[in-house]
């Protein structure tokens, strides 16, 4: 396959999965906004968002404040934001347009058709009048295009270059949700877990802070629920939800669709079928970062520290991401 098709393949994926991340986000954030909480804790919480995708810099050259109401102006509708779900779903467009040849007709005509409904969409109020309509809407459609290529696509690397877009995107966004909402969380400290469960910093000869324990549960349930994990999180482990067994599950349970074990084995999967000369360091790369998540051990993570694992984590998946398009793609 041309390097250049590939990459507007693996693009066109990866700004579809962006989207989606991106409403699942805001979603969360809108949900929790309406529920009672601190003075100063919405603003936190939707500086957290903007730190997720890392664009503090970028909201501040045209905003003042932090609010919930501009952040999802920013994220949703602005076009002058690359990592907001307009200029997300545009570059998928874009790119699904340059390799239509090399598509079904179904999946253009799904990504073209999800483009076309939404630039109608953002134009309409209907962002002010049911945020969380538009970030389902946003889901569903990428829910679908993702079921359209598995569905028609020929099982050869066009689909497999694609599969490894939204994988490698998917996974970022995993470990980076969880990052931000563990590290910042006032009863996390994102480096150790009491050992009894509390979710407590274990800082000996301090008593422990007073927390409303409903104020935990939405904190973690509302986690949970920006990765459509709370239903299985409550099947796996019948218990109430606890701070390291929402990080087990979404770091270290393979059968986890969204978990970073999940998407790293996905990532080899289709990496060793398009595998070339040149790209068996990065094979390798992979393969070692899969294992040590297939082995890990959720107390031993937490020992070392969330954050540290979690930014060596994203430091490891970006390097590889770099290796693919060194080794396949067009080059920058």
């Amino acid at each position: 396959m041309l390097s250049r098709t590939a990459d507007h393949l693996f693009w066109m994926a990866r700004y579809m999965e962006r989207a989606e991340n991106t409403a699942r986000m805001l979603d969360v954030n809108y949900q929790t906004s309406l529920l009672p909480e601190r003075a100063g804790s919405g603003e936190a919480a939707w500086s957290a968002v903007l730190g997720i995708s890392e664009l503090h810099g970028a909201y501040a050259t045209s905003h003042r404040l932090i609010s919930g109401e501009a952040v999802m102006q920013f994220m949703v509708r602005d076009m002058g934001n690359a990592s907001s779900i307009a200029a997300c779903l545009a570059a998928a467009r874009e790119n699904a347009r340059a390799v239509r040849s090399v598509l079904t007709t179904e999946l253009w005509e799904t990504t073209n058709q999800t483009w076309l409904e939404f630039s109608r969409m953002v134009v309409s109020d209907a962002l002010e009048r049911d945020p969380s309509s538009v970030f389902e809407w946003v889901k569903f459609r990428s829910h679908l295009s993702r079921g359209v290529a598995v569905g028609t696509m020929l099982q050869d690397e066009a689909l497999h270059f694609i599969r490894l877009g939204t994988f490698l995107e998917r996974g970022d966004n995993t470990a980076r949700l969880l990052d931000v909402k563990f590290h910042g969380h006032p009863n996390v400290d994102g480096v150790a877990l009491a050992a009894d469960g509390s979710g407590l910093p274990r800082q000996p000869g301090l008593p422990a802070p007073a927390i409303a324990p409903q104020t935990d549960f939405y904190h973690w349930s509302a986690l949970l629920r920006s990765v459509s994990a709370f239903e299985i999180y409550r099947r796996v482990y019948s218990s109430v939800i606890l701070p390291e067994k929402v990080a087990e599950l979404l770091i270290l349970r393979a059968d986890m669709p969204r978990s970073l074990a999940a998407c790293t084995s996905e990532l080899l999967n289709n990496l060793s079928h398009v595998a070339n000369q040149q790209s068996g360091d990065t094979l390798r790369r992979a393969g070692r970062l899969c294992s040590d998540l297939q082995h890990g051990r959720i107390d031993e993570i937490l020992d070392d520290g969330l954050h540290a694992y979690l930014t060596r984590f994203l430091n490891r998946i970006n390097d590889i991401g770099d290796r693919i398009a060194r080794d396949f793609l067009a080059a920058a």
